[in-house]
């Protein structure tokens, strides 16, 4: 009962003034009062003394103030005027949420595949041997690359390709490999591999390596104990029976290696003949044993473990032979079968691309997609298959739903011996045309085992080669020293005792003129530096506004800002003997890429004829001329001297690629719109 007293006293107390606050501060805004005994405030104390035991206090006229209680809060929520409009934000929220939620759903769905880090923009591939010698024994090493990654990145590189660094008997270092698992000393230690994968991946770079799957070298331990018929790896080479006449071995068969003569040799030790694809110290790996495929792909693992982002997988085409060992066919079958000792006079039916093979070369995509599965971390795939039809390199792709390699390298731009227009077309229609639907093209000028641009077609075409690399659809490839126009050394007494014509295009790195190029501090280099270092070099060329270095480098940037070169069409116009017309466009952008190369003679070309609508002056971007970019040129009658390239912009709507007459002639990757509205790609053009 006292209990009952006091909380009637505190009612009472409160009520003085001011409206019931259970406690809380009357409102100060509330004038106090003294009451009158007929007032209404005087009849509202009553009845809350008369009923407090039994119903809540009636605030019906009280206002909202400052600090009321719950009950009083609840009072006032019920109502329309507030419910209402708390209904509408709320239902408002949902649906603006809900919208969301479908906006980015639909964008999802609608928006293309974003370009993977090997697709976004160019692959330098470097010799390492080559490259730049840190500790001064006349050698390209690995810490060498790591000092002029700044170098790499200025080009706009988006990735780093070293070719064979392993542990490696043969002088050469491409495929005769003792260890797959150690970095030959010539090029450092393990830990500089790691300090140099660091550092790439530090400048925001990718790094891909070589990798040859199908032979080793004779001193590899697999080859020692296999030679014993030492237990799993009795069978990890291609063994036969060959036989003995007059102190003359007889091999199984005819078929003959890459560099001449028979693929068989004999082994004293297992007193049988193993097989050989190329050198006599290069013994295949048989792939047809399960242990072989696994230890390969061990081998893998160890180097994706290491950071490695990818590999390219040489000599793919060599993996499996027939078993039947049938002679292979002769070319000229008039010809005396003991005379027949080149290579390529053989039909090699039997020891390339064989059943099965394709299978392996997959079974190497699933391994690398098992460390592919961190965002960002997508492991790349390429394989070279040299001195196959176009047709047959692009099975490398895959099937529709049975991915390989993420492509083949292309390096049939490289194999001209004299260039044209007609010649140029012919090498990028027949691959776009061949290559599978929604597969990436790619595209290389040089490399370690062909002729350097400059010795093969002349310095006037290094300019408008690389204009042609960054202007195509796909991946640009460059071979170290192609962006300052590098030649064939000519020296003919190169003191190496592997292919004397695959070394001229493997000449140290000329980074300026000093003595041995800037390669290296030593008093000899493996191999002599290019006589022409004194004015072919990059320290010189980074100072010349018209040098071929800058015209890469205004290229390279061209490419990586343009969605026109990243993403969009390209729609052959025409070409003959001399040039080669094309456009690059894109849904979406009412502008378009006009690129003009000329490989023939100086010529007058009446550009106006070629595409209707066109103006009677035409902007150029960019030119293998840097005094003429940004100048206007008559359209009916652009002269172009030998080896010219032009990057004309075009303000259009009537894109090529939407016209009937151009439809066959018109090609594209992954299909993409541009909105300019929304700044975002789409796919439903």
């Amino acid at each position: 009962m006292a209990e009952d007293k006091s909380k009637r006293d505190s009612i009472e107390m409160s009520m003085k003034g001011c409206q019931t606050n259970n406690g809380f501060v009357c409102n100060e805004d509330i004038l106090e009062q003294t009451p009158d005994p007929g007032s209404s405030t005087d009849n509202l104390k009553h009845s809350t003394r008369s009923n407090l035991g039994s119903q809540e206090p009636d605030f019906k006229g009280v206002r909202p103030y400052a600090g009321m209680p719950k009950e009083v809060l609840f009072q006032f929520s019920g109502q329309a005027r507030y419910r209402i409009p708390r209904e509408i934000l709320f239902w408002l929220t949902v649906a603006s949420v809900l919208v969301l939620i479908a906006a980015t759903i639909a964008i999802i769905a609608l928006s293309p595949k974003c370009l993977d880090w090997w697709q976004e923009g160019p692959m330098y591939q470097i010799y390492p041997r080559s490259f730049k010698d840190s500790n001064k024994d006349g050698n390209g090493d690995l810490k060498g690359i790591q000092d002029k990654l700044d170098y790499i990145t200025a080009l706009n590189i988006k990735t780093v390709w070293i070719t064979s660094f392993y542990k490696s008997s043969l002088k050469d270092f491409r495929y005769g490999v003792e260890d797959f698992r150690e970095v030959d000393p010539i090029f450092g230690t393990m830990e500089d591999f790691e300090n140099l994968v660091a550092a790439i991946h530090d400048k925001g770079l990718k790094l891909i390596i070589d990798f040859i799957p199908n032979h080793t070298s004779d001193k590899h331990i697999w080859f020692q104990l296999s030679r014993t018929r030492t237990g799993k790896y009795t069978d990890y080479y291609i063994w036969h029976d060959c036989t003995h006449e007059n102190g003359k071995t007889i091999p199984p068969n005819n078929w003959l290696s890459v560099y001449g003569n028979s693929s068989w040799h004999f082994d004293e030790v297992r007193n049988q003949c193993y097989f050989h694809q190329f050198m006599k110290e290069q013994p295949d790996l048989n792939f047809r044993n399960p242990d072989v495929q696994e230890e390969i792909k061990e081998i893998l693992r160890f180097w994706l473990t290491k950071g490695v982002d990818g590999f390219s997988f040489d000599a793919v085409k060599f993996l499996l032979e027939a078993k039947h060992l049938r002679d292979e066919i002769q070319v000229n079958k008039t010809q005396i079968p003991d005379t027949v000792t080149q290579y390529s006079e053989l039909y090699h039916d039997f020891t390339t691309t064989q059943v099965g093979m394709h299978d392996i070369v997959r079974s190497f995509r699933q391994t690398m997609d098992q460390y592919s599965t961190e965002p960002g971390r997508y492991r790349f795939m390429g394989t070279e298959a040299y001195a196959e039809s176009i047709d047959r390199t692009v099975m490398y792709y895959g099937l529709p739903f049975i991915q390989e390699a993420d492509f083949p390298f292309n390096n049939y731009l490289t194999m001209l011996d004299t260039v044209s227009g007609n010649s140029v077309y012919e090498v990028i229609t027949s691959w776009m045309e061949n290559m599978p639907e929604g597969k990436w093209p790619n595209w290389m000028i040089g490399g370690p085992d062909s002729s350097r641009l400059t010795s093969r077609l002349g310095n006037q075409y290094v300019n408008v080669m690389n204009m042609l690399l960054f202007t195509l659809p796909g991946t640009p490839i460059t071979y170290y020293g192609e962006e300052i126009g590098m030649g064939n050394i000519v020296a003919t007494n190169l003191n190496e005792s592997y292919d004397i014509n695959t070394l001229r295009s493997k000449s140290p790195m000329q980074w300026d003129n000093s003595s041995n190029a800037g390669f290296s501090e030593a008093s000899h280099t493996w191999l002599p530096t290019n006589s022409d270092y004194h004015t072919v070099n990059v320290d010189v060329q980074k100072t010349q506004p018209r040098s071929a270095l800058k015209l890469y480098q205004d290229l390279s940037l061209l490419h990586a800002n343009e969605l026109l070169l990243n993403r969009g069409w390209f729609c052959h116009l025409r070409n003959d003997s001399h040039y080669v017309v094309y456009t690059r466009e894109l849904d979406g952008i009412d502008r378009i890429f006009i690129v003009v190369l000329n490989f023939g003679e100086s010529t007058l070309l009446n550009l106006h004829n070629m595409i209707s609508g066109l103006p009677a002056t035409m902007r150029i971007r960019l030119s293998t001329n840097s005094a003429d970019k940004g100048s206007k040129v008559d359209t009916s009658g652009i002269f172009l001297d030998k080896g010219e390239g032009l990057i004309f912009e075009h303000n259009t709507k009537n894109l090529l690629h939407r016209q009937t007459a151009f439809r066959d002639r018109c090609f594209v990757s992954n299909r993409a719109c541009y909105s300019s509205v929304l700044n975002i790609l789409y796919t439903s053009c």
